[in-house]
C-alpha cells in the first residue's frame, strides 16, 4: 500500500510539474478536467452523477471554463444563476424523484470544485503565475507532510478526533509553522525571479501559513462529507491516494485565497 502511494504520488507531481511549468493551454485543460472529474467524484455521493442535474452540472462548468479562457468573466454569474434555475426546475417538474440535499449538492458542487479548482489555472495566469504556482502547493500538501512528521513526533492532543482520529493540534501546529518555513524558503530562492519583490519574503510567509490554516478546514471538511455519507474514498483514480477530492481537497479550499491574496498585496 505504501509503496503504491508512492509511486502514483510521484507520478502525480511530475505530471502536475510538467503541466504547470509549460502554464497556458496545458493547465487549462488540465485544470478543466480535473474539475469536471472532482465534481463528479462529488455528485456520485448523492447518486445524480449521471442524472439531468450531473449533466447541468457538467455542461455549466463547462461553459465556465470556455467563459473563463475568453475572459468574461462578467457572465460567470448569470451562467451561476442559470444553473441554479435549471436545477430548481428537475426538482419542482420531477418532484419527487429528487430529494432537495441532491438539488443542493448540484449547485454547491460547482461552486465548490468546479469555481474554487479553476484559481489554480488563475494563480498560473498572473504575472510571475509560474512561481506563485507553487505556493498553492508549499501551504496545502507541504503542510500535510509536516503536520504528519510532528504529529507522529509529538501528538497527543486530538483535534477533531470524530472526523479525523490521526490529527492532532500539535501536527497542525507543526504543519502551520513548517509551511512558513517552506515559504521562507521559497522566496530567498526565487526572489531576484519576481519583478514586484517588495516584502516577498514576508508575503511568501504569510500565504503559507495562512493557506495552512485553510487547507485544515479543507481537508476536514471534505472528511465531515465522506462521514456523513458513510464512504472512505471520493474514488479510485490515484491509486493509493483516492480519488481527485481526496488529493486536492485543501487545494481547492486554498487556491482562491492566495490568488486574491497575490492580487491585493503586490499587485500580481
Amino acid at each position: 500500500m505504501f509503496k503504491q502511494r508512492l509511486i502514483s504520488g510521484i507520478l502525480l507531481v511530475a505530471i502536475l510539474a510538467a503541466v504547470l511549468y509549460f502554464g497556458g493551454m496545458p493547465t487549462f485543460f488540465l485544470t478543466a478536467i480535473v474539475s469536471l472529474i472532482g465534481y463528479y467524484e462529488l455528485l456520485r455521493i448523492f447518486h445524480v452523477e449521471k442524472s439531468p442535474i450531473g449533466v447541468a452540472g457538467y455542461t455549466v462548468s463547462i461553459l465556465y471554463y470556455v467563459l473563463l479562457a475568453l475572459e468574461l468573466q462578467d457572465f460567470i454569474l448569470p451562467l451561476s444563476l442559470l444553473l441554479l434555475i435549471a436545477l430548481l426546475a428537475f426538482y419542482v417538474f420531477l418532484f419527487p424523484k429528487y430529494h432537495f440535499e441532491q438539488i443542493a449538492a448540484g449547485f454547491f458542487g460547482f461552486f465548490y470544485v468546479t469555481i474554487m479548482l479553476s484559481y489554480v489555472y488563475q494563480i498560473r495566469t498572473l504575472k510571475d503565475g509560474g512561481v506563485f504556482v507553487v505556493l498553492l502547493f508549499l501551504s496545502s500538501w507541504g503542510n500535510d507532510t509536516l503536520a504528519y512528521c510532528a504529529g507522529r513526533l509529538f501528538g497527543k492532543h486530538k483535534m477533531s478526533p470524530h472526523l479525523s482520529p490521526k490529527k492532532t493540534i500539535e501536527g497542525a501546529v507543526g504543519g502551520v509553522a513548517g509551511a512558513g518555513l517552506l515559504g521562507f524558503i521559497y522566496s530567498l530562492i526565487v526572489k531576484d525571479m519576481i519583478m514586484s519583490n517588495d516584502n516577498v519574503t514576508l508575503i511568501f510567509v504569510l500565504i503559507c501559513m495562512i493557506g495552512a490554516l485553510i487547507s485544515i478546514i479543507g481537508d476536514l471538511g471534505a472528511s465531515a462529507i465522506k462521514r456523513n455519507y458513510e464512504i472512505k474514498d471520493y474514488g479510485t483514480l490515484i491509486p493509493g491516494h483516492g480519488g481527485i477530492l481526496d488529493r486536492f481537497d485543501s487545494v481547492i479550499f486554498i487556491a482562491p485565497m492566495i490568488y486574491y491574496f497575490l492580487v491585493y498585496t503586490i499587485g500580481a
